[in-house]
């Protein structure tokens, strides 16, 4: 089954937040067991033909790239479903409209301007274009993250949006929008949270958490058990930091040589 198919069904993918460009890691994340990779563009400078590359590799390798957009702009989503991205992920989704864009630009592609607009309106497409554009584009999944309280407050309209195929939940931006900034144990933080995921789920859509913070493999199981079945579980740069410090901590504490100065933020 595709991406696309598991994350309607309800079936779980696991993968994880991929910073590096080195062409190796294709075959790291692949011995890791990642079933598809989560790009991210909005916080990561990544070249559009580097990115071209990565995502051609891991698609090759057997694991599909999801691609998260700068801002929810669909131009800049078409180019890099060019580039070979096999998903986009809108960041900080708070309207219909936005979640229509990202639907527009992955599943109506390449129709564009007032012709889009009036297909996602429900205006049938013309028959001639049904080839060009449902085949192909059956495979490349449309994904929302909901990362603030006004996205929770438009939830359901947002989840009712034909095409829509995941939502992705931003725990940092929904902690700081929600007045709790970083306070990953807070109750009112994971009830909105399991609220996000039960409520996408019940639609029949996907649903998860990029979580690389705290109690990280406790809270996906959490998630897992209510529904969520999008796992990007943390990042290579998380994984490489908490491993090696773990092995450097010990290898000190044999030579009792002192401790490292607090880490850079």
């Amino acid at each position: 089954a595709t991406l696309v198919r598991k994350l309607h069904a309800g079936d779980p993918v696991f993968g994880t937040c991929v910073i590096s460009t080195s062409p190796h890691f294709t075959v790291a994340a692949k011995n890791a067991g990642c079933d598809f990779v989560f790009i991210d563009t909005e916080h990561i400078p990544i070249e559009r033909e580097t990115l071209s590359w990565m995502c051609r590799s891991y698609s090759a390798m057997g694991m599909p790239p999801i691609v998260r957009v700068p801002e929810p702009e669909p131009f800049r989503a078409c180019m890099h479903l060019d580039g070979g991205a096999c998903g986009i992920v809108f960041p900080y989704v708070e309207t219909v409209e936005q979640t229509k864009a990202v639907v527009g630009a992955v599943h109506y592609k390449p129709i564009k301007g007032a012709q889009l607009r009036r297909a996602l309106a429900g205006e049938p497409v013309n028959a001639a274009l049904q080839s060009d554009i449902v085949q192909p584009n059956g495979r490349l999944a449309a994904i929302v993250n909901i990362e603030s309280l006004a996205a929770i407050e438009n939830l359901d309209a947002i989840l009712a949006v034909d095409g829509l195929d995941a939502v992705l939940v931003g725990p940092h931006d929904l902690s700081v929008s929600m007045g709790l900034p970083c306070q990953w144990h807070h109750p009112d933080f994971h009830a909105a949270i399991d609220s996000i995921i039960t409520k996408a789920r019940a639609r029949g859509l996907g649903a998860g958490v990029h979580y690389s913070f705290d109690k990280a493999v406790e809270y996906q199981e959490h998630w897992m058990s209510i529904g969520a079945n999008l796992i990007v579980h943390s990042s290579d740069m998380v994984a490489f930091s908490n491993a090696m410090r773990t092995d450097l901590d010990r290898l000190r504490g044999t030579q009792g040589a002192p401790a490292p100065e607090n880490p850079v933020v």
